[in-house]
């Protein structure tokens, strides 16, 4: 493919509105609030959930399987994701996108009244096909009915919708929690969810509803039908891969010489089918496009992974409710946006690269940060302060990604480009998950039960083999960032 020229005002199903407006300009107001809604019901999930989560687990006896409540999640949106940029790309992101929120609603309410955690995980796995429909959708929105000057903006609104759940999430899910229950958690997020779709949607369908053509203009049929067909390889290649981390997942949770048989088969499907579905070069950091792809599954892999353990240490190595220990990973809502609003703003634009380097060395620290208080002498709030710097350091790296991926995307692409980026955001959270959850199991941490005391039963070494390994790898990441622009341009769109 060609280099891109930039594309200030491609809107797919709606007039070419207001040059100079914001995103909270008349033109954009309904959209902006309706979309940032969406993401702020996710959000107050994500935080919300992750207090819970602990508790879940001991009360069904299945701390051993804790790592398969986040990696089913992100197993099954490795699909969603893919089948979200067909979807989008044939049809527009309506219907992805409404498709998305029913399975994440679902998901929940299975996860909240399930009476073992592999029906729980089952709940996470619905729910995190949802969530891979919605967010690869969301980035298809962003790039039809937003000019390229508003899609920094955009996003730092995307991140700042975390802050307010950053900090009220863990309070609410913690009080519930402790109060109520933490079933009560998942269900009743699900109805939050009826005011994002009520204003979105209508915006969505009026403004970016439509498929596009090469040109970047509606492609349909006489009888309003998309003239394409799906591409089918690719949703095979989908499957192969959810089903190939699955396997991968199991293997490692398992750790039993028999295991070794799916991990064989698992890793026979994943590695093809993802050779196939992200950009040629990715895992080699080709310049441009494949190593914003690397970069994004880099960054956040290593992160979740990371704070995925974070509660669960605190809980049972220092003792602290869950609601103390949800709220220590508070203060990053609110620093993650700020440095995603840092990225959007015009003047940073020639410096972005180097924004994102820094974001990346944030994140190696703060995750080399987080064991230490393992030691008994160390505050407990040492991690919030880390917490804090390495989500601004994400701010400036994830914001930028997206930004960057859809510079290099011509409409049409959007959906499968999206698709790619969320893919390796989601694989690699689903292989590092796995990676630490089979390095916590293997020193003994699925020896928490529900009725262990603070510091009993799990070894504080299961913890420091999560944390240790995911700071290298971010610190890998501070590498790609060096090659995030094709030599001597701003960079090629490179398809599979």
């Amino acid at each position: 493919m060609s280099v891109l020229e930039p594309r200030d005002a491609v809107v797919v199903g709606a007039e070419v509105d207001g040059v100079g407006e914001g995103v909270l300009g008349r033109s954009y107001r309904a959209l902006s609030v309706g979309i940032v809604s969406v993401v702020l019901v996710i959000a107050f999930e994500a935080t919300a959930v992750g207090t819970a989560m602990p508790v879940a687990a001991r009360e069904l006896d299945g701390v051993g399987l804790y790592a398969f409540a986040f990696s089913g999640y992100f197993t099954t949106s490795l699909f969603g994701m893919v089948l979200a940029g067909q979807w989008s790309d044939r049809r527009g992101p309506l219907g992805a996108l409404t498709a998305g929120i029913g399975c994440f609603g679902a998901g929940l309410l299975v996860a909240g009244t399930a009476g073992v955690m592999w029906v729980f995980v089952l709940g996470r796995a619905v729910q995190g096909l949802g969530g891979g429909l919605v967010i690869v959708a969301l980035y298809v929105v962003v790039g039809r009915a937003y000019p390229e000057r508003l899609r920094p903006a955009i996003m730092a609104g995307f991140a700042a919708s975390w802050v307010v759940p950053s900090v009220v999430g863990p309070l609410a899910a913690g009080a519930v929690t402790e109060h109520l229950g933490w079933r009560w958690v998942f269900v009743g997020i699900p109805a939050l969810v009826v005011f994002p779709l009520a204003l979105a949607l209508p915006q969505i369908r009026r403004r970016a509803g439509g498929p596009v053509s090469d040109a970047g203009v509606p492609r349909e049929s006489g009888d309003g039908t998309f003239r394409t067909s799906p591409d089918r390889r690719r949703i095979r290649l989908a499957l192969a891969v959810s089903l190939g981390a699955g396997l991968l997942q199991y293997a490692a949770q398992d750790l039993r010489p028999l295991s070794l048989l799916p991990g064989i088969v698992g890793a026979a499907l994943l590695v093809p089918a993802v050779l196939g579905l992200l950009p040629r070069g990715t895992y080699r950091a080709v310049r441009g496009l494949p190593s914003v792809v690397l970069l994004r599954g880099v960054a956040a892999g290593s992160f979740i992974a990371a704070e995925s353990f974070i509660p669960l240490m605190l809980v049972t190595q220092r003792g602290l409710s869950p609601t103390l220990a949800g709220f220590s990973l508070a203060a990053g809502g609110g620093t993650w946006a700020l440095a995603s609003w840092l990225q959007s703003r015009p003047r940073l634009e020639p410096y972005r690269e180097r924004l994102m380097t820094v974001g990346m060395l944030l994140v190696t620290a703060t995750i080399a940060t987080a064991p230490s208080v393992l030691i008994e002498s160390v505050p407990a709030w040492t991690v919030a302060v880390a917490w804090a710097f390495g989500c601004f350091g994400m701010g400036l790296v994830i914001s930028s990604t997206s930004v960057l991926l859809l510079q290099l995307s011509a409409p049409e692409e959007a959906g499968a480009n999206s698709a790619a980026l969320q893919i390796s955001d989601g694989l690699s959270n689903v292989i590092l998950l796995a990676a630490g959850g089979a390095a916590f199991a293997a020193l003994g941490g699925g020896a928490v039960s529900r009725t262990a005391t603070p510091g009993s039963g799990a070894h504080p070494a299961a913890f420091a083999a999560v944390f240790l390994p995911m700071a290298g790898v971010a610190l890998v990441g501070a590498w790609v960032t060096t090659r995030l622009r094709a030599a001597g341009q701003g960079g090629t769109t490179v398809t599979p």
